[in-house]
């Protein structure tokens, strides 16, 4: 049985005034005044499609229906905050729901406008916000206003999406797809001229130096929180605001459009969330934060995402403790949201060459793993194959400083489908109990496989086995959850990375008035002792609140088994 998650015994450690000069960390700073509050600050969100979760129809795809009636999983069983929704608009599906023919409307195979609205004030009821993936980027080729702007170089819509007469010169550079897609300016026979699209050919970019485009983009957005949306997880941001004209790699950026968004959204509701897909760099991120937090109010920090998996690849933390540092300054009512796995690859591109084959080797080794030539395309259970490590995974994700976000599947450690195309493979359906099609669906044949053969399969790996199992997987994300609301200050508070004695320990200090909790996880596979400076913890006795299941009896207080993390709490002597 997994010991207890919540222990309450006190214990001792060795505390040494000096480290070995190999230490290489960050040193200790004075605590600073806590931050400002936030809704978003200590929530935890929750990545899924509506397609591929639950079918209550019977037609073999999931729809709002079936989501609803889950939403006791996800508010009590889990216990998460937030559900982030990826697109449910009507699309062709040629890439999964991110080709939009009408921003307005619902997919009819996923339920009414009516059923949407049931699903909201359900979610309410129990506590969840929600939030939905806003395409606003690019449209599908089919969509309505590209029809009209290639038919007629004269209508309004023309001016809409972005052209060239000539082909351009850098016709095939800034492509996102590389290894799938072949260009980012493609010649349209109808219209006569080359159009931009940042992504595929049938997802042809907005031109954002349009202010009609503006203004809808605006009318989207306001349109989804009247139906009760609480935000939006902004797809593709640096490409939403980037200008073509100026360069398909490194072109300008219209940051003010992110301003504008940012105020509009706020005047409907203003808790409204905006929560940025933008893989930039440290030095790039106050532009879309803005310098007092005026535009995005939370970003996924990809950076930290990537130099997570490098670490874990090497057992060496540093690098994750550089990457954390580095990105440590922002706007104080600005969040990073952090993660393991998404609905994309795990994108690797910001590391080196000599990182990223490292990162390969370790989780990726096979070619139809790899993706877009900067990336791996596989579920966290299968790619790290360690039960051990994927605990110490899940434990460091939920104790770094920001707001952790959990794909669907991932709490029970579902596996991926290799034979299905790019970015699919992590997208299959949920995987509820050992009956046929793993619970999802009672149709004949779902709209896509769920995971049947294998250890991965359905029959092995699913809620209902393990939600009464206290040594699973599902037990255990529950306990981190649990164990995360019960310490806001690693959302709300100040950190600092101290040293230890070990350079396979990273420690993270957080502290909020008059609480401090020290989080320590072994990136190591074997044992390992650490030691803090007794500065540190001068004054204090440490409670352990949760720790790795089955702790080895015979370490020490001050040791970590191979791939082990502890909670530990800071309690004066005073108390």
């Amino acid at each position: 049985m997994m010991q207890t998650a919540f222990l309450s015994r006190t214990i001792s450690f060795l505390v040494l005034s000096t480290f070995c000069a190999c230490t290489n960390v960050s040193k200790i700073k004075e605590p600073q005044p806590n931050m400002p509050d936030t809704w978003y600050r200590n929530a935890v969100i929750y990545n899924l499609e509506v397609s591929t979760f639950k079918d209550s129809d019977n037609d073999g795809m999931g729809d709002f229906n079936g989501l609803r009636n889950k939403l006791g999983y996800l508010a009590d069983t889990l216990g998460i905050d937030v559900i982030w929704l990826a697109p449910f608009q009507p699309s062709p599906q040629r890439d999964d729901g991110y080709d939009i023919v009408d921003h307005f409307a619902i997919d009819p195979r996923l339920g009414s406008m009516a059923e949407f609205a049931g699903f909201i004030a359900e979610a309410k009821r129990r506590g969840l916000r929600v939030i939905m993936d806003a395409v606003l980027n690019h449209t599908s080729i089919e969509h309505p206003w590209y029809q009209a702007a290639r038919s007629d170089s004269t209508s309004m819509y023309h001016t809409w999406y972005v052209w060239s007469d000539t082909k351009p010169k850098d016709w095939d550079k800034g492509m996102v797809f590389p290894g799938v897609q072949n260009a980012t300016w493609t010649y349209d026979e109808v219209a006569a001229k080359y159009y931009f699209h940042r992504f595929y050919d049938f997802q042809p970019d907005l031109n954002y130096e349009n202010p009609a485009v503006q203004r809808k983009a605006l009318e989207i957005l306001n349109h989804w929180l009247a139906a009760g949306l609480d935000g939006f997880r902004l797809d593709a941001v640096p490409f939403i605001i980037d200008i073509p004209r100026t360069g398909s790699e490194n072109p300008e950026h219209l940051f003010s459009v992110l301003t504008a968004i940012r105020k509009t959204v706020e005047e409907t509701n203003p808790q409204t969330l905006l929560l940025g897909e933008a893989n930039v760099s440290a030095t790039e991120n106050i532009d879309y934060f803005g310098e007092d937090g005026e535009r995005l109010n939370m970003m996924f920090n990809f950076f930290a995402n990537q130099k997570l998996f490098f670490s874990l690849a090497e057992q060496d933390p540093e690098p994750l403790s550089k990457a954390l540092e580095e990105f440590k300054e922002k706007p104080a009512l600005c969040q990073w949201a952090f993660f393991l796995r998404n609905h994309d690859e795990i994108d690797l591109a910001r590391l080196t060459k000599r990182q990223r084959q490292r990162v390969y080797d370790r989780f990726g080794p096979e070619t139809n793993m790899q993706l877009y030539e900067r990336g791996i395309r596989r579920r966290l259970a299968p790619m790290i194959d360690n039960p051990r490590l994927i605990r110490m995974a899940y434990s460091l994700l939920f104790s770094l400083p920001g707001t952790p976000v959990l794909r669907y599947g991932e709490e029970i450690g579902m596996g991926d489908d290799l034979t299905l195309q790019e970015r699919l493979a992590v997208r299959t359906p949920m995987q509820w109990d050992s009956s046929r099609h793993g619970g999802f669906t009672q149709a004949d044949e779902p709209f896509r496989n769920v995971i049947n053969s294998g250890e991965y399969a359905y029959e092995h790996i699913n809620v209902e086995r393990q939600y009464t199992d206290s040594t699973s997987l599902l037990y255990f994300i529950r306990t981190l959850v649990k164990a995360r609301k019960s310490h806001p200050e690693i959302g709300r508070g100040n950190w600092d990375i101290i040293p230890t004695s070990s350079n396979s320990i990273f420690a993270i200090r957080y502290y909020d008035e008059d609480k401090q909790l020290i989080t320590v996880h072994n990136f190591s596979e074997t044992s390992e002792q650490f030691t803090f400076d007794k500065s540190i913890t001068d004054g204090f006795h440490i409670d352990t609140v949760l720790h790795n299941e089955q702790p080895n009896p015979n370490l020490e207080d001050n040791e970590l088994e191979g791939y082990g993390f502890k909670w530990l709490q800071l309690v004066s002597n005073r108390e």
